[in-house]
């Protein structure tokens, strides 16, 4: 170190402390978005960042997080645990505070354990299984419900509304699409209705005739599928295009966005599917001015969006109230206190998980446009 540069060195601290400031400039506050932004589930990765970079925008104008503006940082995990582990890693060596991710649960699940290696407070607007907050992990939380009341409210609406007597249960073979198929099929064995077929396929398949005659050989009256649109859309297709026109399709979260109607083949396809999602929160007082913005500016907050804008917004609220961009003091706090969000308050238990979770029915029709449905018993 040369003599000129430590005088200069120590005359900035000086200047500093004379004024009572820091002897640095303020640092971002750097938050990771992670999930998969490339790859057959890209859709809902551009949720994620719509909604993410519209909360942070907001945030920032608000004042920011302690007095620092909050710069998101993309991960791009294409719903691949492993590379999930490499996101999660890389996104801890760029000094974030926290993570806004991942979206499937078999990326979140190994992701989360080096968030919580390095102290990062992570939030998921997207990760349904029950494991991503049973493991102890105690910055782990979630902006959605869990499968275990998703499957309950699939079950009964097949068993109540549906009126199914022969019931196929098909997944994905992944942590999220078994692990929700599994809840539903527990609840509709505890209402009495044992699926006629219970049966796995494999991610990026893309010809199903082979489920299909085994679908029609159980006389099934309703198929439900635990998985993501990329299998979604042609199997239910291939259902209709091979006459099994009658047959009710039932899926989950996996399928809330408008890619279903482009990897069916035509909204002619899912016209009538119906899927379980939390209450749409573009219906919330609380989101009225967001998704206005949203609209004006030519585009629909689909899906995940307003999730993962109300992500940020809970990790903006708790590094603010804990006075400090300290992942587990962040944790604690949130913890203890209320979230105002786009989609409403919000309050978490001692897991991570919401006390409340709000899943209800929605139905696709003939335009490919997907709407909640009436509660019906």
């Amino acid at each position: 170190m040369s003599q000129t540069f430590y005088k200069k060195g120590f005359l900035a601290l000086a200047v500093a402390a004379a004024l009572g400031v820091s002897a640095f400039a303020q640092a971002d506050v750097k938050i990771g978005v992670a999930g998969p932004m490339t790859g057959a589930n890209a859709a809902f990765g551009e949720q994620y960042m719509k909604g993410a970079q519209a909360a942070a925008d907001a945030v920032n104008a608000a004042g920011g997080v302690n007095g620092e503006k909050i710069v998101l940082v993309k991960g791009d995990d294409a719903c691949e645990p492993k590379q999930a582990v490499t996101v999660a890693k890389d996104l801890t060596n760029q000094k974030v505070v926290g993570v806004v991710g991942h979206f499937c649960s078999s990326s979140t699940i190994p992701a989360s354990e080096i968030y919580d290696e390095a102290g990062i407070i992570a939030i998921t607007p997207g990760s349904t299984n029950p494991a991503v907050t049973e493991r102890g992990l105690s910055a782990m939380f979630r902006m959605c419900g869990r499968d275990d009341q998703q499957g309950i409210v699939a079950g009964d609406y097949i068993v109540d509304v549906l009126k199914g007597k022969k019931v196929v249960v098909l997944h994905d073979k992944d942590t999220y699409g078994q692990g929700l198929a599994d809840a539903t099929k527990a609840q509709l064995e505890k209402r009495g209705v044992k699926p006629v077929l219970y049966e796995g396929l494999t991610r990026g398949e893309k010809d199903f005739s082979t489920i299909v005659t085994k679908i029609r050989g159980a006389g099934a009256d309703v198929v439900y599928f635990g998985g993501l649109h990329p299998e979604a859309g042609p199997l239910v297709r291939q259902l209709r295009e091979q006459g099994l026109k009658d047959v009710k399709f039932m899926s989950d979260d996996g399928i809330v966005t408008d890619e279903l109607v482009t990897t069916a083949g035509g909204p002619q396809f899912v016209d009538g599917v119906l899927m379980t999602f939390g209450a749409d929160p573009r219906m919330l007082p609380d989101s009225k001015t967001v998704v206005d913005e949203f609209r004006k500016k030519g585009t629909e907050p689909e899906g995940y969006t307003l999730y993962a804008y109300a992500s940020v917004q809970t990790l903006a609220a708790a590094f603010n109230g804990a006075k400090s961009n300290n992942g587990e003091k962040a944790a604690e706090w949130l913890k203890r206190n209320p979230v105002k969000t786009v989609m409403g308050e919000k309050t978490w238990d001692a897991k991570g998980d919401l006390k409340v979770s709000d899943y209800v029915v929605y139905q696709w029709d003939k335009d490919g446009k997907y709407h909640q449905l009436e509660k019906q018993k």
